[in-house]
């Protein structure tokens, strides 16, 4: 009886490989970065070998490190950032371009130019999306427009196109597949059919033959080769639908909140789609195997972690990310500044390009220490402001949030987000729910973990914040914020 379970975690800024056993609990961790490349202002982009590099060289460290052989092993699961699309030559393996980035905003004049007709929304009916530069259609349709003899070849039928689930999987397979979730994060599958959307396809001049198969989230995609030789490769979901389903958030109503380079709100609606009218997304939750369908409610906050990423690299205010909690707690507050980081624009609920990100409110008294806090701050708004749309689209009025992702190990920053919330916040005992995710859909392929009811008596919570700031001042807060994200709006022409 195989041991453990993999689950590969491509993300947007590191490779990891985890090693799960049938309790969920973590056996086994490798991780490894790779570079982020900033051609222009707006652009960014990953050299999707460099990442395959990533990825071989994770899953031989664990297993090294583990001690583990490959026999160990029940399947292996891939979840991975979602939107960042590649195009690749179908017989070489080599890209024709690198990866473009989720959030890349070189293609918001084609953007712009699909919603003259029909405005922002024409495309909600089908996809359940706005018109924006987020999602992987629009940059497919930027490489064929501007890499030279793509379209040609991409006509011919000699290029594919896929996430970085699809990449990874192919290179372990060679199998050219994606899952639902996946699909759902493109502007080109039709949410009812759960296919390509031909109209879509046509509107965006996409050929069809570059794209993978659409399948479960949980189901054997096939055999891996190489270092995992023979281990099956059984679940796929982009990372956020991953985090919502090691959430073990199967009923509808249940959300959780993951805080990454980005951070991204997930809401179960069940069975049918819930259209937002109040600037979310409406996207898959998961399927698998041939159970039905599962829809889902989605806040994208854009930036982050990528924030303290920033504070880090860009101004070097701290020497690694984690020193970000101590600084900020070097002060009471925010001395009175707000920031707003909308250096790709802003998403949920506002999805305008056109911002641009600003610190308002500065004085000569604002230090360091202010500057860090309101860089925390700035999530928790940006995720209070996705919760209010939630509760207005679903009806659900949201008791607690269960979260998880690398800034849930900021205490500060999680009681700020209660009490900016007023509902308790919820760390599982394993914060790593979206690899915990990706591998509960392969072990459930192949019948390692049974059902739903196995994977929820894994669940535990870690701690729990509750609400402690008074009503006046949580709204005297929350006030300023919106105030301060009006004045990104407009920037860029």
């Amino acid at each position: 009886m195989p041991k453990y379970v993999a689950a590969i975690d491509q993300g947007t800024t590191s490779t990891r490989c985890i090693l799960f056993d049938h309790a969920g609990e973590i056996v086994a961790v490798n991780q490894k970065e790779h570079r982020q490349i900033y051609p222009k202002p707006g652009w960014v982009e990953h050299n999707a070998l460099e990442i395959w590099e990533c990825t071989q060289e994770v899953v031989r460290e664990v297993l090294a490190g583990s001690g583990t052989d490959s026999s160990d092993l029940a399947a292996v699961g891939i979840t991975n950032q979602r939107e960042t699309a590649l195009v690749w030559d179908k017989a070489t393996g080599k890209p024709v371009y690198n990866a473009i980035v989720w959030q890349d905003t070189r293609t918001d004049a084609i953007c712009n130019e699909l919603a003259k007709a029909g405005g922002q929304d024409r495309l909600r009916s089908k996809t359940g999306l706005p018109l924006a530069t987020y999602f992987s259609g629009p940059k497919i349709k930027w490489v064929l427009d501007n890499v030279p003899g793509t379209r040609k070849r991409a006509e011919q039928g000699e290029l594919l196109f896929g996430n970085m689930d699809s990449w990874i999987i192919w290179n372990l397979t060679g199998k050219h597949v994606t899952d639902v979730t996946n699909a759902s994060r493109t502007l080109l599958m039709n949410l009812s059919t759960l296919d390509w959307d031909e109209d879509l396809l046509g509107l965006l001049g996409i050929p069809r033959t570059m794209l993978p198969e659409i399948r479960s989230s949980s189901d054997v995609y096939g055999q891996a080769k190489g270092v995992l030789g023979g281990i099956p490769v059984a679940g796929d979901l982009g990372d956020q639908q991953a985090a919502l389903f090691g959430q073990t958030c199967f009923s509808v109503g249940e959300a959780k909140n993951t805080y990454g380079t980005g951070c991204f709100m997930l809401l179960n609606t069940g069975e049918t789609p819930v259209q937002s009218k109040s600037g979310l997304l409406t996207t898959m939750g998961y399927k698998i195997g041939d159970q039905p369908a599962v829809y889902a409610l989605e806040g994208s906050i854009a930036i982050t972690g990528a924030l303290v990423q920033w504070l880090r690299d860009n101004l070097g205010l701290i020497q690694k990310s984690s020193d970000v909690e101590d600084l900020a707690k070097s002060v009471e507050d925010n001395g009175g500044i707000y920031f707003v980081p909308a250096f790709s624009g802003l998403f949920a609920p506002y999805w305008r390009s056109d911002a641009r990100g600003a610190i308002v409110g500065m004085t000569r008294y604002v230090n360091r220490g202010h500057i860090a806090r309101a860089a925390l701050e700035a999530t928790a708004y940006q995720t209070r402001e996705v919760l209010e749309a939630m509760e207005a689209d679903s009806g659900v009025k949201l008791t607690a949030l269960k979260v998880d992702g690398g800034m849930v190990f900021n205490e500060l920053l999680m009681q700020f987000q209660a009490d900016i919330l007023d509902v308790p916040v919820i760390r599982p005992k394993v914060a790593e729910t979206t690899a915990l995710g990706a591998a509960y859909a392969a072990g459930l392929a192949v019948g390692y973990w049974k059902n739903f009811d196995e994977l929820r008596a894994n669940w535990g919570k870690d701690k729990q914040w509750q609400p402690q700031m008074q009503a006046q001042r949580r709204e005297d807060l929350f006030r300023g914020w919106k105030k301060a994200v009006k004045r990104t709006l407009d920037w860029t022409e």
